[in-house]
């Protein structure tokens, strides 16, 4: 082995043998160990070719390739020796040239990625083994004693990755595995590139969390690297196993960012989730109001919490979306559409400061009313088994887990997901009811709950025309009848059209799977709609022309904001930039109206009729998506109005009292209800300010804490996978360009014209990124029904729709994305 001469304590090589002489094998060096080497404990880091060596000695879970390092001088001192030397070790076998700088993978910076390495090279072929050299040396910033780490190449690999013993970001003590188990290569995590799986541990996990004997054996290797280091040090591993079952540690070196960790809240993690463990079990016990044995918690399931307030919402806007929509208005609105009530039983709840739904209870409610209470128990643990066991359908539920409507694939579905759950009698009741509960669903009667829903926004767009243009007045005292009048008029109303929206959307979905509609024509009819992104975009563009349009412009779109329950998001009328860039309507052709052919319409009759809905024609079935799809947005805009002007009579009080928008996001609904009938009798900028400043040690502390989109049991509070979610694709087009990530602050300018923009929540507020010419639309979060998917679809847009975190975060910071709806492809373009 050639040791460095540099290396502690270690035996000195003179590589300037003569020629033909071949240069000394040596035995590793035993420096770099406490006195008591038996121990295995007291290690010391040296340079990464060091460290490995010194590892060598003592591993056990996992092994390290034979390696030999050399520094800079002497490959410069001898460069004959040093080829001739690498050809006799590794016998011309493929070998891996890396970087094992001095100032790399330090306790203080890490340099990782700085330099250069070289892959693949044939040890027997001196002229490409010296080239590879050379790039690496010339890599370094110039010291003779960097070093240059020479290791054989991994063939066929079946695993690899990356794992820190701490999150990177805060420090929470989680063990992070990012791994690959698809290209069969070694660098595609550190070198950012290829398809890659998440899986965080948190450091109290059990025996009987971990299901997977590769994490169980990468915790061990972990664990055990752990241990021969100083106590807490944070580490970062690499490694990769072979098709033989062999596990190789490739590096491993200190995480370098730790003096930006906040150490008191890592440790309020293991409390927080030994507490979110006793809550869950208790909540996951039978109840009285509610069939099923047990419950799911979802982030992304049916009111879709992560798309709507975020993962990691203040408190002003959790509190404000229970009030508006989960605590009652969800089941309210789906009892008067004749599903089944759950009365006081909150949709969503948090743990950790994340929002979830309460998966059961939302299974409840789309089970059709007066079922009896068994049926009700055997479909919604069957509903809830499907989900545990295909946690990918986390935000489709109400596609591909929960039967909510009759719709053309109705039979066949249930045979394939529920077969035998239901006897033959329970299943007639069942498919009867939920067949009568569909028919009186799709009627367009006056009274009938669509139409009676669209009246009551109509009464809520009447009270919003006459309210006074002059400034708030800074009191609290319209904050009690914006909300009631929101809730009323406006949240149960909306709650309604977007379920028929839902309805509309799976019998379309049906209608082309059992072939009565093509896709190209299901797409054809979703670009015919005109929705309100329809008008903005040509108000929009209108007022960028002619600025003495903007004032009309204002006072019809001004109170849209790209986080809708978020104070600090700032509005449309509070924007100086939003008319800068040059606002173009979206390139796509006009969409000629849609009718149905004769063909399709004798079709889609034939499928109604089959499946129990006589009723029902196919022209006015279509009229009926029409009106459901369309209003669902137009619903969204005119409650999103009411609420807008809520948060600014919060603000505008907030001034009163000497308090920030970002002061204000800290208080809830009931802190502000309270102060007008309990005011505070002492200083109130005393009072708010440590309330305030108390709120956001509390949310400062749960910042640490990571949980998955879906929690099935305590195991996923510990365990946290992160799912790759399959997106909803919009058009069939594909496209290429360079994305750009938006956030709520964006600013509106000319550099989104032909990029694929990259936005976390698919929110109303960011519409007038439809001005832009952009090419396409990724978002992180968002279903088959939500806002941006439906404008997209209008607009012919190009777009994937809910793609998960890492698939975002990989696309979000490409150069290149590659596009295509036709194949459900999304993913970066290197190169």
């Amino acid at each position: 082995m050639i040791i460095s001469k540099h290396h502690r304590n270690a035996e000195q090589l003179l590589l300037a043998a003569p020629e033909g002489v071949s240069a000394p094998e040596l035995t590793p060096s035993a420096a770099g160990w406490s006195q008591d080497d038996d121990s295995r404990r007291g290690f010391d880091f040296g340079t990464k070719a060091e460290t490995l060596t010194d590892l060598q000695r003592v591993l056990q879970v996992a092994e390290i390739p034979d390696l030999l390092y050399f520094s800079v001088a002497e490959w410069r001192a001898d460069e004959a020796a040093v080829l001739l030397e690498i050809g006799r070790r590794f016998d011309g076998g493929s070998i891996v040239l890396r970087s094992s700088a001095q100032n790399e993978d330090g306790e203080a910076h890490s340099q990782a990625g700085a330099f250069a390495s070289c892959l693949d090279i044939d040890s027997g072929d001196p002229r490409a083994v010296r080239e590879a050299i050379q790039t690496v040396a010339d890599s370094f910033a110039g010291d003779p004693e960097d070093q240059v780490l020479v290791m054989p190449m991994l063939h066929e690999v079946t695993l690899s990755g990356v794992i820190m013993t701490h999150e990177l970001d805060t420090g929470a003590p989680y063990y992070v595995l990012n791994y690959d188990d698809e290209s069969g290569k070694t660098d595609t995590i550190t070198g950012g590139t290829g398809v890659n799986k998440t899986v965080m541990v948190h450091r109290d996990f059990a025996s009987g969390h971990i299901d997977s004997p590769r994490v169980a054996e990468l915790l061990e290797l972990a664990r055990e690297l752990e241990g021969l280091c100083e106590r807490g040090t944070p580490l970062d591993i690499e490694f990769a196993k072979t098709r033989d079952g062999r596990l190789h540690l490739l590096q491993v070196r200190r995480i370098t960012v730790q003096e930006n960790w906040n150490r008191r809240n890592a440790r309020h993690v293991g409390e927080a989730l030994y507490q979110a463990e006793q809550f869950c079990a208790q909540h996951n016990q039978p109840k009285p109001t509610v069939a099923g044995n047990r419950t799911i918690l979802g982030q992304m399931p049916d009111w879709n919490p992560a798309e709507i307030i975020g993962t990691h919402p203040k408190p002003l806007a959790v509190s404000l979306y229970r009030h508006l929509i989960t605590d009652s208005i969800w089941q309210e609105a789906r009892t008067a559409m004749g599903y089944q009530p759950v009365p006081h039983t909150p949709l969503m709840l948090t743990l950790g400061g994340q929002p979830y739904i309460d998966v059961r209870a939302s299974f409840n409610s789309f089970l059709p009313a007066n079922l009896p209470e068994p049926t009700r128990a055997k479909l919604i643990d069957a509903w809830l088994d499907r989900l545990e066991k295909h946690p990918e359908f986390h935000d489709k539920v109400e596609f591909d887990v929960a039967q909510t409507i009759i719709d053309f694939n109705f039979g066949d579905d249930y045979l394939d997901r529920y077969r035998g759950v239901l006897e033959a009698d329970e299943y007639r009741n069942y498919r009867h009811a939920l067949a009568n509960l569909t028919e009186a669903n799709l009627s367009l009667e006056p009274a009938a709950s669509l139409l009676a829903a669209l009246a009551e926004i109509e009464k809520l767009e009447t009270i919003q025309a006459q309210w006074s243009l002059e400034p708030l007045d800074g009191q609290l005292h319209q904050l009690p009848m914006l909300l009631d009048e929101c809730r009323d008029h406006g949240t149960r109303p909306f709650s309604i059209i977007a379920r028929h929206a839902f309805i509309a959307e799976t019998l379309l979905r049906s209608a082309v799977s059992r072939g009565a509609l093509s896709a190209d024509r299901l797409e054809a009819f979703k670009q015919s709609l005109h929705t309100v992104t329809s008008d903005f975009t040509a108000e929009f563009a209108a007022a960028v022309r002619q600025p003495e349009t903007r004032g009309t412009f204002l006072g019809k779109y001004g109170h849209l904001r790209p986080g809708t329950y978020d104070i600090t998001s700032p509005r449309y009328d509070q924007r100086e930039d939003l008319f800068e860039a040059n606002a173009e309507t979206h390139s796509a052709d006009e969409t000629p109206a849609f009718e149905l052919t004769t063909v399709e319409a004798d079709a889609l009759g034939r499928m109604f009729g089959a499946s129990g809905i006589r009723t029902v024609q196919p022209t006015a079935f279509i009229e009926y998506a029409r009106l459901a799809i369309t209003h669902r947005e137009r619903a969204k805009f005119i409650f999103t109005r009411h609420l807008s002007r809520a948060l600014e009579v919060i603000a505008a009080w907030g001034v009163t009292q000497d308090l920030e928008r970002d002061d204000l996001a800290m208080l809830t609904v009931a802190d502000l209800l309270d102060e007008l009938v309990n005011p505070v009798l002492n200083d109130p900028e005393i009072h708010f300010a440590d309330l305030i400043n108390r709120r956001r040690r509390e949310h400062e502390q749960v910042s640490g804490i990571r949980l998955g989109y879906l929690i099935r049991d305590p195991r996923d509070l510990y365990v946290v996978p992160l799912h790759r979610s399959a997106p909803n694709f919009v058009t069939q087009q594909r496209i290429e360009s360079a994305p750009l990530r938006l956030d709520n602050q964006a600013r509106a300018h000319d550099a989104l014209r032909g990029k694929i923009i990259c936005i976390e929540n698919a929110d109303p507020g960011f519409d007038w990124i439809f001005t832009r010419d952009i090419a396409g639309l990724v978002s992180k979060y968002g279903g088959a029904n939500s806002h941006m998917t439906i404008r997209c679809a209008e607009l012919g847009l190009p777009a994937a729709i809910g793609v998960g975190a890492q698939t975002f975060e990989r696309i979000a910071t490409a150069e290149r994305v590659e596009l295509d709806g036709g194949a459900h492809i999304i993913r970066p373009i290197y190169g």
